[in-house]
């Protein structure tokens, strides 16, 4: 970082510490001007703690508690929600503590979480308490939800919607399921208005074996390459049929390996970027891992959310900032051993998940960017046809339609929706729609929650 950037840095600091100084109050909309903030710590289980960050909605003119609530889910596992979604993403302010004019904060207050336990700012004191499934993903969650909704009821008769990216949907899915049977039990006060499922990592299988078609069709394999891709697919499926999911995760890996070989290394997370992947202090906690296939997996999948940009900044300004994370604890420190620990979870699909909570009437939306690999669009449509959702069929008979921005005539995105279910497909992004995208991303939020 340069002495100027650092400074800048140092300044705008100054008037963050202070604008979040002020508390929000229920009888008055919040301004523009005021970052109306809260944070905190959540032990979920045992050694387990999750930390989270929350940001009164900065609508111009309504009043927090008159708009909906998100929270934000990462990917990886192992990503920081508080760290890469915030900043990079949907935030306030960006990297470089700079506001982001298209903040999702504009429509709703935003909760990021570093889940599982063990990422970005969460930590464990004990290794036996990292998440290995998806179910203790589920279970840690509803944790912490019920004391933010305890401890802040005024969000609880507004409407919460959780959106996710990556892994984070997988996660997702498996949260909005059991929070709706919390809901449904009364064990937690909470209004859901639905999940968001951003190039999720729902069903695994389906976007292995349409790598291979997809880069073919856009001239990214040749024939060769394209029967070595789809070799190394099919043997990720014939180890999901055995039940060997640790196998293959580690075929997957190797799958990925075979692209990269026959692509000149294509980024996983978009098509036409050719941004290394390999980043500072990211890079070397691959080193922890105890095969090299996880390895691989990691460096490809979790070491560009933490790049020395973001690193320095969470660890640094941020961190001085909240005041209370531990001494022990690094920003990102455990990441690596969040995803080792969740590797044999990998390859388990959640489309079951997924029929459940559209049986269930929870809304459900699918968003997917174009250029996105390692969660293309072709595997998504794959698995949302096997959905044994009733309305299917009609679903798919529906022709979609132009999303058009601002009145202008490019097209942004195309969508279709049926009762509670809704696809959106985002045209000129990748894995990480609201950075390739922002202001169809917003307008997408704005959509699903019903405020045109």
């Amino acid at each position: 970082m340069t002495s100027n950037m650092a400074a800048a840095r140092g300044a705008l600091l100054g008037v963050i510490v202070t604008a979040i100084s002020l508390q929000p109050s229920a009888g008055r909309p919040v301004r523009m001007t005021e970052a109306m903030e809260d944070w905190g710590y959540v032990t979920v289980r045992q050694d387990a703690h999750m930390f989270w960050w929350l940001y009164y909605a900065n609508h111009p003119t309504k009043n927090y508690t008159e708009v909906p609530l998100v929270m934000w889910l990462q990917g990886g596992p192992g990503a920081s929600g508080c760290g890469f979604g915030n900043f990079e993403e949907i935030g306030p302010r960006d990297t470089n503590l700079c506001p982001r004019n298209s903040s999702w904060d504009r429509v709703a207050s935003l909760l990021f979480v570093d889940n599982p336990v063990g990422s970005g700012y969460s930590y464990t004191t004990d290794s036996a308490a990292f998440a290995r499934d998806v179910d203790t993903v589920a279970s840690d969650m509803m944790v912490l939800l019920d004391v933010v909704f305890k401890s802040k009821p005024e969000f609880q008769k507004i409407p919460f919607y959780i959106f996710s990216e990556s892994y984070g949907g997988k996660m997702a899915a498996a949260i909005a399921l059991v929070l709706q049977k919390a809901i449904t039990s009364g064990s937690i006060l909470c209004t859901f208005g639905g999940v968001a499922l951003g190039d999720s990592w729902i069903s695994p299988i389906d976007s292995v074996l349409s790598w291979g078609p997809y880069l073919y069709s856009i001239s990214l394999l040749d024939d060769t390459g394209l029967q070595e891709v789809q070799a190394a697919a099919s043997a990720v499926q014939d180890a999901l049929a055995k039940g060997q999911f640790t196998m293959a995760t580690d075929l997957w890996s190797t799958a990925e390996d075979v692209i990269e070989q026959n692509t000149d290394g294509v980024n996983f997370y978009n098509i036409l970027s050719k941004e290394s992947l390999m980043t500072g202090r990211a890079a070397t906690y691959a080193a922890e891992l105890s095969r090299p296939s996880i390895g691989r997996l990691f460096q490809r999948h979790v070491q560009p959310l933490h790049g020395d940009v973001l690193d320095e900044l969470m660890n640094g300004p941020i961190r001085k900032l909240l005041k209370i994370i531990p001494d022990s604890v690094r920003w990102g420190g455990q990441a690596a051993m969040v995803f080792e620990n969740m590797a044999g979870d990998f390859m388990k699909p959640v489309v079951d998940v997924v029929d459940e909570l559209l049986s269930a009437g929870i809304n459900v939306t699918v968003y997917n960017g174009q250029l996105d690999l390692i969660v293309d669009t072709v595997g998504q449509e794959s698995w949302v046809k096997q959905l044994q959702w009733k309305k299917q069929e009609t679903f798919r008979s529906l022709r979609w339609k132009p999303l058009h921005l601002g009145g202008g005539d490019e097209t942004a995105a195309f969508y279709k929706s049926h009762e509670n279910f809704t696809f959106y497909w985002i045209l000129k992004a990748g894995h990480m729609v609201p950075a390739d995208q922002p202001w169809t991303s917003l307008q997408m939020l704005r959509m699903i929650m019903n405020q045109l």
